[in-house]
């Protein structure tokens, strides 16, 4: 039995024509196997490849587009996350003296290194009008008011404005008290109350309040000025410390 089947053939110009070809039951020319189709291969990007990994077999990775090693960091770089992120506190009066001072770890252990660096502060600080210090590795805000410097220490990864929060609230917090005469005779006249709002704000390094509101309701004042005028620190305290010879008593 004979039949006839389309054969491909190559042109002169490079193109290909199909031709019409006997065929024969039984034999199997030549010419009629099908050419199996395959892809491209692509050998300078495999060469290139094995090249760039070597016989190590990092190679993979680098063909792949991560660099050996890309991902590793340094142990130095990494920080433990911590609730521990105020260093100090402390209020200055005009002249750099120290008013008020309250330091959370052992960065300055004893109170002339701390006085010390008080100094420094102040020196760079009080003549200018920015809000950010970065001095011996740590990260300062600050505001002054009349004759008063307020200092928020924190570390150099702190955010500066978590540590301006703390800040904000502590000056709020004693303007609201002292019937927002924040000047040093009235600060040095309330001096417990003071103390009593810093450890509110902060205990121990850690911030636990940042809302000047909810500070002056904790230590039983309220915001507008008829009760502050009735309502004095000293008035408080008295309070409180009879509260608790009653409660010996009973």
């Amino acid at each position: 039995m004979r039949g006839r089947v389309l054969q491909p053939t190559q042109c002169p110009n490079g193109a290909e024509q199909f031709t019409w070809s006997e065929l024969s039951s039984g034999v199997e020319r030549p010419e009629m196997r099908k050419a199996e189709a395959r892809p491209r291969q692509h050998d300078h990007l495999g060469t290139a490849a094995r090249g760039s990994g070597g016989e190590g077999g990092g190679g993979a990775d680098r063909a792949g587009g991560v660099p050996s090693g890309a991902m590793e960091i340094p142990s130095s770089l990494i920080l433990e996350p911590s609730l521990y992120t105020i260093k100090a506190i402390f209020i200055l009066d005009s002249f750099g003296q120290r008013l008020l001072a309250k330091y959370y770890d052992n960065t300055f252990s004893t109170t002339k290194e701390q006085k010390n660096f008080e100094r420094n502060v102040f020196n760079k600080t009080h003549k200018t009008e920015s809000e950010i210090a970065f001095l011996e590795g740590l990260t300062i805000v600050y505001k002054s008011s009349i004759d008063l410097f307020f200092y928020v220490v924190g570390s150099s990864h702190e955010n500066e404005l978590m540590l301006m929060s703390v800040l904000s609230c502590l000056f709020e917090s004693l303007s609201h008290m002292l019937r927002k005469n924040v000047e040093k005779r009235i600060l040095v006249e309330n001096m417990d109350g003071v103390f009593l709002v810093v450890d509110e704000i902060v205990d121990g390094g850690v911030i636990m309040e940042s809302d000047s509101q909810q500070v002056i309701q904790k230590l039983n004042f309220r915001v507008d000025d008829s009760s502050l005028a009735e309502h004095s620190v000293t008035q408080v305290l008295q309070s409180a410390k009879e509260q608790i010879k009653w409660s010996l008593l009973k």
